[in-house]
């Protein structure tokens, strides 16, 4: 749904780049509105956060959550001081820069996890999800880039950034019939913002730059699941739910342009970014299931206490236990 729309996009803006100003009106606005149609996407994603969140999914997913972000920040701090604001200009690096790093970094892909999660993981770790869908979204990224030291954003700018989610979360509690509404349309949006997001590339730099994003994705699974893996222990996981978590979102792929949009000091590493990105999504979303299987099979799933009390409830019954899904 995200890549194959950005690049129909790409397609079209490469061989027929005057489409929009011959066609214009509502055709026009599509090639253009990924900013507009970004901002419903993130109202939409923050009505399905519940605040009534359980103290184990707190737990889970605040801490995959923090590592995650934190890993993003660190990798931010050091490459900034080496890459600055702008792309590598030339050799096997070039389309490089911190921007596509954090971006790719920072945003786990909530539907591969949670259906990893439904196959490897317990059902609670599923809920873990609806800490770490705050990560979605460009305010992290912008918070990790003035960590970094690099051009900071206005207030106005960060808190513009948040805005929508933040308005989204409010009206998912306080009407669940409103959540469930707002929920269903998050799939939906995302092939019309990655085509709007498509229509801005050139895809003469798409061939180096996915071999480039190949490196990045596994960069991603590498970088992140490790500790990642060892976080997920350290709360009574055995690391599946950990390394699902290893991966980068679809939308993260919105971010790079939003950036740009909110300070022009990344102007040019915001197509690059884009493209890069794009690539790790691919590449994680092929790469992470495999390594969450492996990692299943090493070291197995725990036990949920709530499961351990129902097959022994079942036992004293006379009757036999049904086993988990994922056993």
């Amino acid at each position: 749904m995200m890549v194959v729309p950005l690049l129909i996009g790409a397609l079209i803006a490469t061989f027929f780049p005057e489409t929009p100003k011959v066609f214009g009106s509502f055709t026009g606005a599509l090639f253009s509105g990924s900013l507009t149609i970004l901002a419903v996407f993130y109202v939409c994603m923050g009505a399905s956060i519940d605040f009534k969140a359980t103290p184990y999914i707190i737990k889970k997913g605040g801490t995959l959550f923090a590592v995650k972000v934190g890993m993003a920040m660190v990798l931010g701090v050091i490459f900034g001081r080496f890459l600055g604001e702008a792309p590598v200009a030339a050799g096997m690096f070039a389309g490089l820069s911190t921007l596509a790093i954090v971006a790719a970094m920072n945003d786990t892909n909530g539907g591969l996890y949670m259906a990893l999660m439904g196959q490897y993981g317990r059902p609670r770790d599923v809920g873990a999800y609806t800490i770490m869908t705050l990560e979605s979204g460009p305010f992290l990224t912008m918070v990790t880039l003035g960590v970094a030291g690099l051009s900071a954003f206005p207030w106005q700018a960060l808190v513009g950034s948040i805005l929508p989610l933040a308005v989204g979360m409010l009206l998912g509690n306080l009407d669940r019939d409103m959540r469930a509404f707002l929920s269903k349309a998050i799939p939906v949006m995302i092939p019309f913002f990655s085509f709007a997001l498509g229509a801005g590339l050139d895809l003469s730099k798409v061939w180096h730059a996915g071999l480039l994003g190949v490196g990045l994705g596994v960069a991603v699974v590498v970088v992140t699941g490790i500790p990642l893996f060892f976080a997920d222990r350290l709360t009574g996981g055995t690391g599946v739910a950990g390394v699902s978590a290893a991966s980068t979102a679809g939308n993260a792929a919105a971010v790079p342009a939003i950036v740009a949009a909110a300070n022009p000091a990344y102007a040019a590493a915001a197509a690059p970014a884009t493209i890069l990105v794009a690539a790790c999504v691919v590449v994680t979303a092929i790469l992470t299931p495999l390594v969450t299987a492996w990692v299943y099979r090493v070291f197995g799933r725990p036990d949920d206490p709530t499961e351990v009390a129902d097959e022994a409830a079942a036992l004293e019954a006379g009757k036999p236990a049904t086993a988990p899904a994922g056993h």
